[in-house]
């Protein structure tokens, strides 16, 4: 990946002009059609900046990131999104995102790497989540003008799939690649999350709690929370649900949900 890192540092602004304006309406409407209006998604690896800029201006709340410090400053420029730089490596939100969007950027990973950066970005998404991804059509890897590429067949991305935990279903489909004077073959997918039957109750253990309840509060018309203790980091990690259940749903501005958070103990700052 050094090779490559340095190559999108080096060629920022031609790759920038390259790709900001190449028509994905197609795939945005295929990828967000499966996806509740003001949903989140997250942009992994998101280049240009592109599709995160098309994704906030039809109502979705978007994060993104990419590896490139240069790529990242332009894209940030573009969007007026916030643009992380980061790599898959440091993926470790959980059941965060609605629809996670992998466009041309897992392709630039090891083949070694890939499941591992599937599980990751995977657990990232919320039950009944959508994830788009992109490979270029072929098999193996190679260097080309100082990147590498991991090619991939429709096979070999469905054994990587297989081991993914609640893994609903999975849509594969061919298109070229739509840069003039580029003839190459894209192996697009996406794939549902399954949203896991409710239980009445929860033990924890090998079973995280979080997508538990985060899955019931979108389902919830008034939550009401009462803890013991709680960390800043825990409650955090309920803040965009939280959000969602207190977003205005009509014109007039008004909410039908209503939160009601009692603590006994500290909120602590850790």
């Amino acid at each position: 990946m050094t090779a490559t890192l340095a190559y999108y540092n080096h060629n920022s602004a031609a790759f920038f002009a390259d790709t900001v304006s190449v028509d994905m309406s197609a795939l945005h409407d295929r990828f967000l059609s499966t996806i509740s209006a003001g949903g989140i998604v997250l942009d992994a690896g998101c280049g240009s900046g592109r599709d995160a800029y098309a994704f906030f201006k039809r109502g979705f709340r978007v994060c993104a990131f990419d590896a490139s410090p240069e790529l990242a400053q332009l894209a940030e420029e573009h969007t007026k999104i916030g643009i992380l730089v980061r790599t898959f490596d440091d993926v470790r939100e959980q059941a965060c995102y609605d629809g996670i969007w992998a466009c041309a950027s897992l392709l630039h990973l090891p083949q070694a790497a890939i499941p591992a950066a599937l599980a990751r970005l995977w657990a990232a998404l919320k039950p009944g989540g959508t994830f788009y991804m992109s490979f270029k059509l072929g098999s193996g890897e190679r260097l080309h003008n100082g990147r590498h590429f991991t090619d991939v067949l429709e096979i070999q991305l469905r054994s990587w799939l297989a081991d993914l935990p609640e893994l609903g279903e999975i849509e594969c489909w061919l298109s070229s690649d739509q840069r003039p004077g580029r003839f190459d073959q894209w192996l697009n997918a996406i794939v549902l999350r399954a949203a896991p039957a409710p239980d009445r109750l929860i033990t924890g253990g090998a079973d995280p709690f979080l997508p538990h309840l985060c899955a019931a509060m979108k389902r919830a018309t008034e939550v009401e929370l009462a803890v013991a203790v709680v960390k800043m980091t825990g409650l955090r990690l309920l803040l965009p649900d939280l959000y969602d259940m207190l977003a205005p749903d009509d014109h007039a501005g008004n909410s039908p949900m209503s939160v009601i958070f009692e603590c006994d103990g500290a909120i602590g700052p850790a």
